[in-house]
């Protein structure tokens, strides 16, 4: 196979876009370069200078650089939804794409190949500042995930499994990657994050891409759809508890440890495995072993491993409703109805007075449960009541940070710093898969 090249939509559904063209860019005739605005009109695309005069306007706008051309965009929105949400500057290299995105919004879409793409995703995803071995596994992983996702085509996508069959009261919703229609993934956390080319001088994720060049992980086969999330908690998940049902040998749960832990099976198992302290390594205490792995925005999240959130009820009766669209009233329970084997919640019932639900999956659960997400699933819930009976707070303790399938990022550089090689670390991860060369 030939390296692949990749459609990235960096900013989505933005009523402008503005940015600067560091050096000549060209589309048809023109030849542009410096700042510029881009926006929608009607069911085209007005390209602005500096002065606010009109330039182009085309029913897309394709930029194509002369010679080694960068392009910066302002104002670009990374962490959507997350608890880390926040606007940046951020430059690219590669072709660059506007299209009207549809109700007075456009799309900035970069063309880029595959290795160039992904020397930037892991860059953003870790510090490249990490453990070599850990980079070149995550550049394997990242690479087979993007890779596999490119192969299913649309013809499968509108061909999948049926969804679940619901009973009355259930709401189940999750969320794939592969869902975006002008482009083939975006730029954050939904897909993979890719923040332009600021972090490739920093550290060792260009040489990791490079020596790992045209590597995938392997199945019967076929590339792997590799997930991966930030720090499992101890057990990574299986892949039917966060989309599908269906069993995926690779992505099924193990131990971050050489020590197998038991799964948890009951809701007693999941309460002793979120209240304690395994040691495994995404576990880690070394503040200098994570200043080196986590980017700036990650290392704001201090308490990963075990966490807790704590809600008045009326608190949460309010970010319910506004989160659901549904009243429950006055809120009487969270009760787990279905657990994957690292504790995360597959199915959640909340009971209120006025209607009860189940929900799921995971994905589902944490954005109905914060004003964002809440760090994962795997939680536990406790609840303080009046003397009636009638609960005046409830409070999460959770375990883990992501939905759990895959490679524990932060377990697998902490693998890395002890001298496991990136071979290793995947093997670990991702059961019975092997490291192919393709290209």
């Amino acid at each position: 196979m030939d390296e692949p090249r990749i459609k990235v939509g960096i900013c989505d559904g933005y009523p402008e876009i503005r940015g600067r063209l560091n050096g000549a860019y060209r589309t048809g005739g023109s030849s542009l370069t410096g700042e510029f605005i881009a926006r929608p009109q009607e069911d085209a695309v007005g390209f602005y200078d500096s002065f606010g005069r009109e330039v182009l306007r085309m029913k897309e706008i394709r930029l194509h650089a002369e010679g080694k051309g960068t392009f910066t965009l302002h104002g670009v929105t990374i962490g959507v939804r997350f608890h880390w949400e926040r606007q940046e500057e951020q430059t690219f290299s590669g072709g660059l794409t506007f299209l009207p995105s549809g109700k007075g919004t456009l799309v900035a879409v970069n063309e880029i190949p595959v290795e160039e793409y992904l020397m930037s995703v892991v860059s953003s995803e870790m510090s490249g500042e990490a453990p070599f071995a850990f980079l070149k596994a995550h550049a394997i992983a990242s690479r087979s995930w993007l890779v596999a996702m490119l192969g299913r085509g649309r013809s499968e996508k509108e061909n999948r499994r049926d969804p679940p069959v619901l009973r009355e009261g259930e709401i189940v919703r999750w969320y794939d990657r592969e869902d975006h229609a002008l482009f083939d993934v975006c730029a954050d956390d939904h897909c993979q994050r890719y923040q332009g080319i600021s972090g490739r001088a920093a550290g060792r994720a260009a040489e990791a891409v490079r020596e790992t060049r045209g590597v995938f992980l392997i199945h019967e086969g076929r590339i792997c759809d590799a997930r991966y999330h930030k720090a499992c908690g101890g057990l990574t998940e299986d892949f039917a508890t966060c989309w599908e049902d269906a069993t995926v040998p690779y992505l099924s749960h193990v131990s971050d440890s050489p020590r197998p832990y038991a799964p948890a099976k009951t809701e007693k198992d999941a309460e002793q495995w979120i209240l304690s302290c395994p040691d495994v390594f995404c576990r880690t205490q070394d503040q200098g072993l994570l200043r080196r792995i986590l980017p700036q925005t990650d290392r704001e999240t201090a308490d990963f491993f075990r966490w807790q959130v704590s809600y008045q009820r009326e608190e949460l009766e309010t970010l319910l409703k506004e989160k659901s669209g549904i009243d429950f009233g006055i809120l009487r329970s969270l009760t787990p109805l279905e657990r994957g084997p690292s504790g995360r919640i597959r199915l959640l019932r909340i009971e209120g007075s006025k209607a009860t639900v189940a929900v799921g999956k995971e994905l589902e659960i944490r954005r109905w449960l914060s004003p964002t997400h809440l760090y994962s699933s795997a939680f536990i819930v406790s609840a303080m009541r009046d003397p009636s009976g009638v609960p005046t707070r409830f409070t999460l303790r959770g375990a883990g940070w992501g939905h759990g399938v895959g490679l524990c990022q932060i377990g697998a550089a902490v693998m890395a710093e002890k001298g496991y090689s990136a071979e290793e670390i995947l093997r670990h991860y991702f059961s019975g898969a092997a490291l192919v060369k393709r290209y």
